[in-house]
């Protein structure tokens, strides 16, 4: 039986909505996945979401009615999975606390914008990061408000170079979590879609998504 997913995309162009929208339908269909794909969080109204496999939000620095939040809230605590990446899922609505509690962080800073680090695989046995290894990794280096029950895969160390106080600030990358029934994955990478040409960075995703999707 295939399993059904929602991307929701829209908010800042500079995290190519769209591509990366395109980019994930296409991990989800090659699974098998019967995917819709809509620009509006009216979306998230609709019963139905509460019948899904997985909802995948793609929405950066945007704002979302009441309702909407309430319903997408309520149909990922009563066992639908959430998946997602960078600012598109955790930098979406910067006022609604309750989605940040259901993603398990919120973008707060990006020292020094496009740049070259490194990030360390935390739990190299975990089978989402499984075989992957350390690697080095060329975008914004997210420094995030982070959930102390996040299940951190994978982290970053900033070296102090574009803000000396946070030297030596070992931050999560790629985290799993529960809310409620469901399994929520998050990976801070993934700027612009050009970032799915990375095998490391497209394989933590598909993998994620997946997981969340059970």
């Amino acid at each position: 039986m295939k399993k059904s997913a929602l991307i929701v995309w829209g908010g800042w162009d500079g995290h190519t909505p769209d591509r990366s929208a395109a980019a994930v339908r296409e991990i989800l269909e090659a699974h098998n996945f019967i995917v819709r794909t809509e620009s509006s969080t009216t979306a998230y109204l609709d019963p139905a979401i509460h019948n899904l496999n997985l909802i995948v939000p793609m929405v950066t620095m945007s704002t979302i009615a009441k309702e909407e939040v309430e319903n997408l809230c309520a149909a990922v605590k009563g066992g639908v999975g959430l998946g997602g990446f960078h600012g598109l899922m955790c930098d979406s609505f910067r006022n609604e606390v309750e989605y940040q509690f259901m993603t398990g962080g919120q973008w707060v800073s990006h020292p020094g914008n496009i740049i070259d680090y490194r990030v360390n695989i935390s739990k190299p046995n975990d089978p989402l990061v499984e075989g992957i290894g350390d690697f080095d990794y060329k975008s914004e280096q997210y420094y995030m408000h982070v959930d102390p029950a996040n299940d951190v895969l994978a982290t970053t160390t900033f070296d102090g170079t574009h803000c000396d106080f946070i030297k030596g600030v070992v931050m999560p990358v790629v985290w799993k979590k529960v809310y409620g029934k469901a399994r929520i994955f998050y990976s801070a990478l993934g700027h612009t879609a050009d970032e799915f040409a990375v095998p490391q960075m497209k394989e933590i995703v598909r993998r994620g998504l997946l997981w969340a999707a059970r």
